[in-house]
Order: structure tokens, then sequence, then C-alpha cells
């Protein structure tokens, strides 16, 4: 067993998601313990609820169990990775939907403050300088369309999915983002 653990561990997330496509629950775990950390971190900086968090994480390697044969990987230019989180972030949009359709606003809600999430903080750190003040001066909708496809390497479509926009709206907003950045970078 420790032989086998040892193995799985030197693979690659693409190499894992194959195993688990052919049923094996050992790639499955490993992929497991690799990606979830980092999932319900991404997940809970788009959404508060930790609840949702957790039902969106079990929907995510449910469906990755069952849906690994589906894919492509590599050959269309995605990651193993990626598909993780296109996964998740769908799931997470669902979930927004069943709550938006069932939740009925409180009258009179006051809006609160809403504390930075854990990746414009993370982001303030590691991008300082002119790069940094000319992302914190971007609008939300720009900075979270530049951050999606540069900093976090995802495609105009899982960025669409992401975000829950067309695909066009994100290329956009992703060319405006990129022309406000020269600018404010000249």
């Amino acid at each position: 067993m420790r032989s086998v653990r040892a193995a799985l561990h030197e693979l690659d997330e693409e190499r894992l998601v194959r195993l688990v496509a052919k049923g094996d629950r050992a790639a499955f775990e490993e992929l497991y313990q690799r990606t979830a950390p980092w999932m319900a971190v991404r997940l809970g900086s788009r959404c508060a609820d930790e609840q949702i968090v957790a039902e969106v994480m079990q929907e995510t390697y449910l469906a990755v169990w069952r849906a690994a044969g589906a894919f492509a990987g590599a050959s269309v230019g995605g990651t193993a990775v990626g598909w993780l989180w296109t996964i998740a972030a769908r799931r997470l949009v669902d979930a927004f939907r069943r709550r938006a359709h069932h939740a009925e606003p409180p009258p009179a809600a006051a809006p609160q403050p809403v504390a930075p999430a854990a990746e414009e903080e993370a982001l303030a750190a590691t991008v300082g300088g002119d790069v940094g003040d000319a992302l914190r001066r971007l609008s939300p909708e720009l900075r979270q369309v530049l951050q999606a496809m540069v900093l976090d390497g995802m495609s105009v479509r899982e960025t669409a999915v992401l975000l829950g926009l067309p695909e066009g709206t994100v290329k956009t907003r992703a060319r405006r983002a990129r022309i406000a950045m020269r600018r404010a970078l000249v």
C-alpha cells in the first residue's frame, strides 16, 4: 500500500484523473488531497457561506469521480486542475442560482462592509509597486477577469463559467483591463 501511495504521489494531476476514470480509488484520494485545500480557498473567496462551499466541494468531487473519463486534458489545451476548477465554478454558479431562486430578500437589508477576499490580500502582497497600484485602480469587474485569466491562467471559457458571463463579455473586459493597465503603467 505504501509503495502504491508513493507511486501515486509522483504522478501529475492529469494522470491521476486518467486513473480515476478507470475506477482507481487511491488515485481519487490522492487527487482529492492535492486539490481540495486550494479548491476550498478559491471557493471560499467567492462565497462566504461555508455550507454552500462544502456542498459545492462534494458535488465537484462526485462529478469528478463520475465523469473523469470525459476529461480531454492536454489534447485540447486544458489541464486537470483547470478542468476541476471549471466543474467547481459551474457548481458554485448553480448553487447561487438555487439560493437566489429560493431566497427572499430581507426588507430594508443594509449593505454590510465587505472584508477584502483572501485572494485580494494575496494579490496586494504579491503584486506591488506600479503594477499593484494599477490593478487596484481597475474596476472590480475588470480586475476579476484579469485576475482569472492572467493570474489564475484560466481560458476565456473557464473565466466565463466562473463569473457567469458570456464569453464575448469576458473578452471585452479583458481587453479593457489590459488597455487600462497599459495606460496606467506608461
